[in-house]
């Protein structure tokens, strides 16, 4: 079945997108409000799009009319922010935050989170989170009723307990249990069922393939 975009409305798109695009990891955005108070949002519209340099982009839809939401005015404003990734452990703390609350109410407070200083950013970063990001906006893009948020990395922070070697970089990938987004309003998936296969060369290929001796 084919599906034609200009015909549906922006709600229909999204039940497509986000029912087709998965699993979504999900990136915990911790940013300061103007008053300082530390605003912590999920957004699974996100991912890494490359490492020279290092960029995320989280994508934020606006609230109508063309209204930004608290995260994309926070960073937009600061030009600073932290990627918290999100564990299984933390799943129900990231719903709360989920939750659109008034600005008197803090999410990290009610989600029963506490923040630590960031290194490199002037934006605490979530103390339970396993790893993260600490990012300076790059780029804002707004096309339609969507607002792209480019990040640069300065740097990333890992549980010790995660690392596997550091001087090689090699984590404890599958240990993290990170969570993802799956469709529907509250559909995840857990990180942990993994299975490895090994890329192979073109000449590898070719011998398997039986095109060399």
């Amino acid at each position: 079945m084919d599906f034609d975009f200009a015909l549906l409305k922006p709600q229909e798109r999204y039940k497509l997108l986000t029912g087709l695009i998965v699993p979504r990891p999900i990136a915990w955005v911790t940013s300061l409000n103007q008053d300082g108070s530390v605003n912590a949002a999920p957004f699974s519209f996100f991912n890494a799009m490359g490492s020279d340099p290092a960029l995320l982009v989280i994508g934020v839809g606006n609230h109508a009319p063309a209204r930004p939401k608290d995260t994309a005015a926070n960073i937009k404003r600061s030009g600073v922010f932290v990627v918290n990734l999100v564990s299984e452990a933390l799943a129900e703390a990231m719903n709360i935050t989920a939750t659109e609350f008034p600005p008197e109410i803090s999410e990290v407070e009610v989600a029963g989170l506490q923040t630590v200083p960031s290194v490199h950013v002037a934006v605490p970063r979530l103390a339970q989170a396993p790893a993260g990001f600490e990012c300076r906006l790059h780029t804002v893009l707004e096309i339609g009723r969507n607002r792209m948020l480019i990040g640069e990395v300065l740097g990333a922070f890992v549980q010790d307990r995660l690392v596997a070697d550091v001087a090689k970089l090699h984590l404890k990938t599958q240990e993290l249990g990170l969570i993802g987004r799956m469709g529907g309003r509250g559909g995840y998936v857990r990180t942990t069922d993994l299975f490895e296969m090994p890329r192979v060369s073109y000449e590898e290929w070719k011998r398997e393939d039986g095109q060399e001796p």
